[in-house]
């Protein structure tokens, strides 16, 4: 039962779900995207570890305290008590019933040995911070599962507003910051990045960490998010935000960071393609949510509108996290694309071996549309497999199809 003030998520049924059939669900993602509050909907009990020392203090001598209560049991922030791991993973062996625990996490641990050790036991769950539809800035209309199926998206004539989806972007989807004015949300999002870098980082594995170069590698990064940035250009960007970073170490950096799940790496696809160019093999990186991005750039929605590339940046990590979400619910996976002649696709939603290609842009104006369906076409002419659907998903701009079948869809009404 939803609790009062609770927003709904896409999440929550997958938990729901997940429940009925794994003896625990682990929800993973980054600090404060709503790990606990949605968690707390599906459990009847809970161990909050990071709000209660006392009870840490005893778990660490004996974590079957933790275990005990009406089922679901939450246990929230998990990793502060490691052990807690294979005492819940015995449990749910002795107990051989479904749902008995929901663990809750923002980081992962660096001892990968309780990746493997849940197996057939535990499901795993990717919480992100809220996506437009859950903030409420989505119609939702074009839903996800229905291109899948070949549905074409209900027309909507109304013109996007770039501003709007610059506030959005900077604004994030945290849902503690909904209600506050902008201006201190984006104040919160840079003290988010200091506390990353002074203090959380260290939650990982224990090894102390620069922060003066945490810091800069979270600019460098937000400098490049969305791209297809290598570990070089991201020393020499963390060096002109002021702490260069030793090339031995800046791969545990950024190890680091994406065991908090703050930064998010969007994996390559393979494709299927017929000529003999090898697709790349790099992922994308991406900060968790926009806000992160323009925050570790300091800019604001006024910035991004003054500068389009560095808002065409920020606004496609904006719908790879929205994206990331309706995929997720669909069991979806979302991939990028480039071959090494330079030939792209921002999106690839795939599953199994079947695909769909989504191109980002700021901009809904015919030749920027165009240009966008036009290499889309091309590259999927290429394939030895035909896509369930193409579409462009725009800043601004109305949502149809076109006469050549590529949707062009407004983020704001993206949707599951």
């Amino acid at each position: 039962m939803e609790k009062d003030g609770y927003l709904a998520r896409v999440v929550d049924s997958q938990v729901e779900r997940a429940l009925r059939g794994a003896g625990a669900v682990v929800i993973e993602g980054s600090r404060a995207c709503g790990k606990t509050t949605t968690a707390e909907q599906a459990s009847a009990s809970a161990a909050l570890l990071d709000r209660e020392p006392r009870l840490r203090t005893a778990a660490q001598a004996n974590p079957a305290v933790l275990l005990e209560g009406a089922v679901p049991r939450l246990i929230d922030e998990w990793q502060l008590v490691p052990e807690v791991w294979n005492a819940a993973r015995a449990a749910v062996d002795d107990r051989s019933e479904p749902g008995q625990f929901i663990l809750t996490g923002s980081a992962t641990p660096a001892d990968d040995l309780t990746r493997h050790s849940g197996a057939m036991r535990f499901l795993r769950i990717t919480m992100r911070p809220m996506s437009l539809m859950e903030l409420g800035h989505s119609t939702g209309a074009a839903s996800l599962i229905k291109l899948w199926r070949g549905e074409a998206p209900p027309a909507n004539p109304t013109n996007g507003d770039l501003r709007h989806v610059a506030e959005a972007a900077c604004r994030g989807g945290w849902p503690g910051l909904i209600n506050l004015d902008l201006t201190l949300t984006q104040e919160m999002n840079r003290a988010y990045l200091r506390d990353m870098a002074a203090g959380e980082i260290i939650t990982v594995d224990g090894a102390r960490r620069d922060p003066r170069k945490v810091a800069a590698l979270l600019g460098a990064l937000g400098r490049n998010t969305a791209t297809y940035v290598s570990n070089r250009t991201l020393q020499r960007d963390s060096a002109e935000f002021g702490q260069p970073i030793d090339p031995s170490t800046i791969a545990t950096y950024l190890d680091a960071l994406e065991r908090l799940w703050v930064l998010a790496p969007q994996y390559a696809w393979g494709g299927h393609l017929r000529s003999k160019a090898p697709a790349r093999k790099a992922p994308k990186r991406h900060l968790v949510d926009p806000s992160l991005a323009a925050a570790a750039m300091g800019a604001t929605p006024a910035d991004l509108l003054q500068d389009r590339s560095a808002f065409g940046q920020v606004f496609e990590t904006l719908a790879f996290r929205d994206l990331s979400v309706y995929a997720q619910a669909n069991g979806f996976d979302v991939r990028a694309f480039q071959d090494s002649k330079g030939n792209e696709i921002d999106m690839v939603v795939s599953q199994g071996t079947q695909w769909a290609g989504l191109e980002v842009k700021l901009s809904a104006t015919p030749p920027v549309v165009d240009a966008a369906a036009a290499g889309l076409c091309a590259i999927a002419s290429r394939m030895t497999s035909q896509p369930r659907f193409l579409a462009i998903v725009t800043a601004d701009g109305p949502t149809y199809t076109r006469p050549d079948g590529v949707h062009v869809i407004a983020v704001t009404d993206l949707g599951p």
